[in-house]
């Protein structure tokens, strides 16, 4: 495939009916599973973390802070790259599927945040826990579980807006093919 700089058309890709809904299904039992799921860890969270223990590699050349928040800002870019160049295609289930994985991360990010004071994760590396460091810093350590609970929050907002937008798209399109843009 080649990759080419210029726009395509100003139209979305739809997705036809069984698609969509294999992929509503597929939204349905992996929302269902975060909610019950009582260990913080989800299935996407394996790939999140090569992509946070990259970012550490990757924002080290920005200096200290950078180094330790690059971690969630890595784990945060895969997807949301991913998620431009479908946009960039105007590839609705492509587009949909990256900015779902995108918000998915916030879930353990926001637990991530939340432990800040108990420290009770498992971590990988040198055991120094991101947001210990970075709360501390800012001087907003007890507010960890406030800025957790929130940043999950966002997570199921966004997750949530992801499907409707994903069901709104098929919709306008009626068919398989090409939906106008809005």
């Amino acid at each position: 495939m080649e990759l080419s700089w210029e726009r395509p058309e100003e139209e979305w890709r739809s997705v036809s009916h069984l698609a969509l809904g294999g992929w509503l299904a597929f939204y349905a039992l992996f929302l269902l599973h975060a909610a019950t799921n009582k260990s913080g860890f989800l299935v996407l969270d394996n790939v999140n973390l090569v992509a946070h223990e990259a970012g550490h590699l990757f924002f080290r050349w920005f200096g200290y802070t950078a180094t330790i928040l690059g971690g969630t800002l890595g784990e945060l870019l895969v997807p949301l790259l991913i998620a431009g160049y479908f946009f960039w295609r105007r590839e609705t289930a492509g587009t949909a599927f990256a900015a779902f994985w995108f918000f998915e991360n916030f879930l353990y990010i926001g637990t991530y945040m939340a432990d800040a004071r108990t420290l009770a994760l498992p971590l990988v590396g040198s055991g120094e826990h991101d947001w210990e460091i970075l709360f501390g810093q800012w001087g907003v350590l007890v507010r960890d579980q406030q800025i957790g609970g929130a940043t999950r929050s966002l997570g199921w907002i966004g997750m949530l807006a992801t499907v409707a937008w994903l069901a709104w798209m098929s919709r306008r399109s009626g068919a398989p093919g090409r939906v106008p843009s809005p």
